[in-house]
């Protein structure tokens, strides 16, 4: 049976759910997990029944994009059947992935064939000797490899994800602009975020978006409408370019107005703000399919606790420690 859609009290609906399947990473970014990812020995991940549970109770709300998101969700010896049964649930239109592109040009194919039809690679950096020192793994030409790779396969969208960091690739925003002149890629430079334990770091590296988007604009780029379902990008395009870029910049004015995604974190948790504090519990009723209804009810309630925007700029950066606790 399909419900009213999920909304908010501020008229926003919510076709788009961030589905993180686990909070482990293998790489080190300087920006998410700078020591690596650290076991606390509490881990249990939402298992593949209690996913599909969660995936068929929003598709019921009206959600028909997922993203699934980590940590780096391949770290997951069952990701392939995960792609294959979201895949398969009525509703679901679209299945996305966002990964660090670790051994993804040996994977690509088998997710492709599951049913994943969108795929968002992080690369932030395109000199070798960068992006060892961001990620902490030498691995950026297997990691371009996997992305050609995806284009070759089909993929309906493939997208670079760069997060914007002042002194490690400040001055390389032309070179990603002229990496996807001849490639059909988008590719979304994202703001650094402030986060609970990120004070220092961010006061270091935070590069305002509306300085690449200056540059975009010297160079002749133009933006493009927003499109059904799409992210928070705001997405420009040159005529002279097979791609485009997308500037994410959770400061700019207005940011939150078109919010169309909730997260549920890979312990079940679900987040209604990136920034918020806290989340509610969803795992207690992932644990039967008769729960399904009663689960539909809590997200319909939990959409009226929704704020209208975040609230950084008053100093309140909620309590997420590192953005690999949500899954970005």
């Amino acid at each position: 049976m399909i419900l009213p859609p999920l909304a908010d009290r501020f008229g926003r609906t919510f076709p788009y759910l961030r589905l993180s399947v686990t909070d482990v990473c293998n790489f080190r970014c300087s920006y998410c997990l700078p020591n690596g990812w650290q076991p606390t020995g509490t881990e249990r991940f939402l298992t593949g029944a209690e996913i599909l549970r969660l995936v068929r109770a929003f598709a019921g709300l009206g959600t028909w994009k997922i993203r699934l998101t980590g940590g780096e969700p391949s770290v997951r010896r069952d990701l392939t059947e995960i792609i294959r049964t979201t895949a398969a649930v009525p509703g679901i239109r679209r299945i996305a992935l966002t990964t660090n592109g670790y051994r993804l040009a040996e994977r690509a194919e088998s997710w492709f064939d599951a049913g994943l039809q969108a795929i968002n690679v992080s690369i932030d950096s395109l000199d070798r000797a960068r992006f060892r020192l961001i990620t902490g793994h030498d691995r950026l030409v297997e990691v371009l490899a996997g992305v050609e790779a995806c284009r070759r396969l089909g993929f309906s969208a493939v997208k670079i994800n760069t997060v914007l960091l002042r002194g490690l690739n400040g001055d390389a925003v032309d070179d990603f602009i002229d990496f996807v002149a001849d490639r059909d890629l988008s590719l979304r430079f994202i703001e650094l975020m402030r986060t609970r334990d990120n004070a220092d770091y961010f006061a270091d590296q935070h590069l305002p978006a509306h300085r690449v988007i200056d540059r975009l604009t010297a160079r002749g780029w133009h933006p493009l409408p927003r499109v059904e379902g799409a992210g928070p990008a705001q997405e420009f395009m040159h005529p002279d370019s097979r791609g485009r870029i997308g500037i994410i910049a959770p400061y700019a004015k207005d940011f939150c107005a078109s919010c169309n995604r909730l997260r549920v974190s890979a312990r079940g948790l679900l987040h209604l703000c990136l920034f918020g504090s806290g989340g509610h519990d969803l795992r207690p009723l992932l644990q039967d399919d008769t729960q399904i209804g009663a689960l539909q009810t809590t997200l319909t309630n939990l959409l009226t606790l929704k704020r209208d925007r975040h609230y950084q700029a008053e100093g309140d950066f909620g309590t997420l420690p590192s953005l690999a606790a949500t899954g970005g």
